[in-house]
C-alpha cells in the first residue's frame, strides 16, 4: 500500500502531544439545555475519537467551520489530572460515551479501558474525565470492576435516566454483566448489577445502547455480543427500579441475518417520536447487511434487513465487503428523520477498482424505509486522499451535528490507512475524515481528513490495524 501523510502544522502537533487543551470560547448558561458532547460548552457538539491501540481519546472540538484538528485534545492516562497510568492493552479509547455527570452545565467525557489490568484487581475501568469552559483540566473519576469475577469492564457505556427520576445514571457492561450507579457522580465499589440476570452462560458483551424504543419517557437497553457457542446475540432490557433484567428478551442470535455481535446505533428514522434500532451484521448474506427495527408502544417492529442487492443500496452483495461493519444515524438533510450510514470496509472502489479500499454508504430514509443511497470512497471528488489496498475506509462511522445547522455531518475511520512516506510509513495507522451535512445528502464540499500523527497520538510498534488505529471508535 503507497504511504501518503495527512499533515497538519507544526503547532496544532505540538500542542496535541503536550496534550495541551486549548483555550475555547463558551459558557454553560449559553444554551438552555446541556448536549451531551458538548465538552466546553460552546453550544457545538464535539467529536471524539477513540484509539484504544494508542490508549488515547482525541476531542476535536465542533464549530460553525466544522471540526479543526488545530482545535483539539489529545488525552491519555498520562495527561495530567487523568487517572491511571498509561500501559499497553489497556485499551483505552475501546468504548467512549458522554454526559454532564457531575452536573455543573458541561458535558464529561466517559472511557471505557476494558483491558486495563490493576494489581489485586479484577480487569477493566472506566473513567470519566470532567469538562469545562477551557476544555478538560479539571481531573476525573475512575471506576474499577465491581466485582473479582469480571473480566473487560468498561467495554461499553452509556449515561441516560434510567428510573424516570430526571436524574441520568450511568451504565457499564463488562464481558458477561451489565452494572449501572446511583443518582450523582459515581463512586468507585457503587455499582448495582441486574436483579434478574437474563444473560446466558457464557455470553461476551461487546456493545450496548439506550434509547425510547418502546416508550417516549423510559429506556430500552440493547446489549450485543456472542453466546458461548459463538454465534451472534442481540438483547433487550426495560424496566424499573427493583426488576432490572426482569422485562427482557432475545431480538435476534445465532446466525439469524438481523442479530449482531457489535455494531448498532439508533434515531428516529421514521419521525414518530420513538427511537428506532439499527444494527448491522457484516457477516450476513455474502457481504453483510443492516437491519431496522422500528420503535412503537410497548416493543419493537419486525426487522427490516438490507444488503447491497436491495433497492437503493448502492453496490453489489458481494464476499468480503462486511456491509454493516459500522453503523450510524442522524438527520444529515434536516427533513426530521435520521438517515443511516453504513460502513463497507472491504469494498473494491475506486477507479481503477482497488480491494478493500473501503466505502461508506448512506441511506437516507423515507415513507418507505430506507433508500436513495450514496456510495463514497476516497476517490469520490471533493473526499481527500487516494483508496489503496487494505485501506478499510469505513471501518466506523459517526453521524452528528458538528456545525449546529440542523443537518447531521458524517465522520468516517479508516483503520488500514497508512500514514507517511518511505522508511518512515507507519502502516495501518489510520486516519478519519469529515463530511458535511446538507439539504441533498452528504456533500464533500469542504470536507476535511486527519490522523493521529497530526494529533500527538502514538501507536506502539505493531499496532494499528482495524481494531486499534486512530478511529478505532468514533462518538
Amino acid at each position: 500500500m503507497r504511504a501518503r501523510n495527512l499533515a497538519l502544522t507544526a503547532t496544532a502537533v505540538a500542542l496535541a502531544a503536550a496534550a495541551v487543551t486549548l483555550p475555547l470560547a463558551g459558557t454553560a448558561a449559553a444554551a438552555p439545555t446541556v448536549r451531551k458532547d458538548d465538552f466546553n460548552g460552546d453550544g457545538h457538539r464535539d467529536l471524539v475519537i477513540g484509539t484504544p491501540g494508542a490508549n488515547s481519546v482525541t476531542v476535536s472540538y465542533g464549530s460553525a467551520a466544522g471540526v479543526d484538528e488545530r482545535r483539539s485534545t489529545t488525552l491519555t492516562q498520562d495527561t495530567p489530572g487523568v487517572p491511571g497510568v498509561t500501559e499497553r492493552g489497556d485499551e483505552f479509547g475501546e468504548s467512549v460515551t458522554s454526559g454532564d455527570v457531575d452536573s455543573d452545565g458541561y458535558a464529561d467525557l466517559i472511557v471505557g479501558a476494558p483491558g486495563e489490568r490493576t494489581a489485586g484487581r479484577p480487569e477493566g475501568t472506566v473513567t470519566v474525565i470532567w469538562g469545562g469552559k477551557d476544555g478538560f483540566k479539571r481531573g476525573g473519576e475512575v471506576l474499577t470492576a465491581p466485582a473479582d469475577s469480571e473480566r473487560r469492564f468498561g467495554e461499553a457505556a452509556v449515561f441516560v435516566d434510567i428510573d424516570g427520576d430526571e436524574a441520568a445514571n450511568l451504565a457499564v457492561i463488562s464481558g458477561n454483566r451489565w452494572w449501572f450507579y446511583a443518582d450523582g457522580v459515581p463512586r468507585d465499589g457503587r455499582a448495582i448489577g441486574l436483579e434478574t440476570d437474563f444473560l446466558p452462560q457464557g455470553v461476551r458483551l461487546d456493545n450496548m445502547t439506550a434509547g425510547h424504543f418502546t416508550s417516549k419517557d423510559g429506556y430500552t437497553y440493547v446489549l450485543t455480543g456472542e453466546r458461548a457457542d459463538g454465534g451472534a446475540y442481540t438483547a433487550y432490557m426495560k424496566g424499573g427500579a427493583g426488576d432490572y433484567g426482569y422485562w427482557s428478551g432475545v431480538l435476534a442470535e445465532g446466525e439469524d441475518p438481523s442479530a449482531s455481535r457489535d455494531p448498532l446505533t439508533l434515531g428516529d428514522l421514521d419521525g414518530d417520536g420513538y427511537d428506532d434500532l439499527v444494527t448491522g451484521n457484516p457477516r450476513a448474506a455474502k457481504g453483510g447487511a443492516i437491519s431496522v427495527r422500528y420503535g412503537g408502544d410497548a416493543k419493537f417492529g419486525a426487522p427490516v434487513t438490507y444488503t447491497q442487492d436491495s433497492a437503493g443500496v448502492p453496490g453489489s452483495d458481494e464476499p468480503g465487503d462486511a456491509f454493516g461493519r459500522s453503523v450510524a444515524a442522524g438527520d444529515v438533510t434536516g427533513d426530521g428523520r435520521a438517515d443511516v450510514a453504513v460502513g463497507v470496509p472491504g469494498e473494491t472502489a475506486g477507479a481503477p477498482s482497488v480491494r478493500g479500499a473501503g466505502g461508506v454508504v448512506v441511506l437516507k430514509s423515507g415513507a418507505r424505509g430506507l433508500g436513495d443511497g450514496r456510495g463514497l470512497h476516497q476517490d469520490t471528488a471533493g473526499v481527500p486522499g487516494v483508496g489503496e489496498t487494505g485501506d478499510a475506509f469505513g471501518s466506523s462511522v459517526r453521524l452528528k451535528d458538528v456545525t449546529k445547522d440542523g443537518k447531521a455531518d458524517l465522520a468516517v475511520g479508516a483503520g488500514g490507512e497508512d500514514i507517511g512516506s518511505g522508511s518512515a510509513a507507519r502502516r495501518d495507522a489510520g486516519a478519519v475524515w469529515v463530511l458535511r451535512g446538507s439539504s441533498g445528502g452528504v456533500t464533500a464540499a469542504r470536507a476535511t481528513s486527519f490522523n493521529g500523527s497530526d494529533l500527538g497520538v502514538r501507536l506502539p510498534a505493531g499496532a494499528g490495524g482495524v481494531g486499534n488505529a486512530f478511529g478505532e471508535t468514533l462518538r
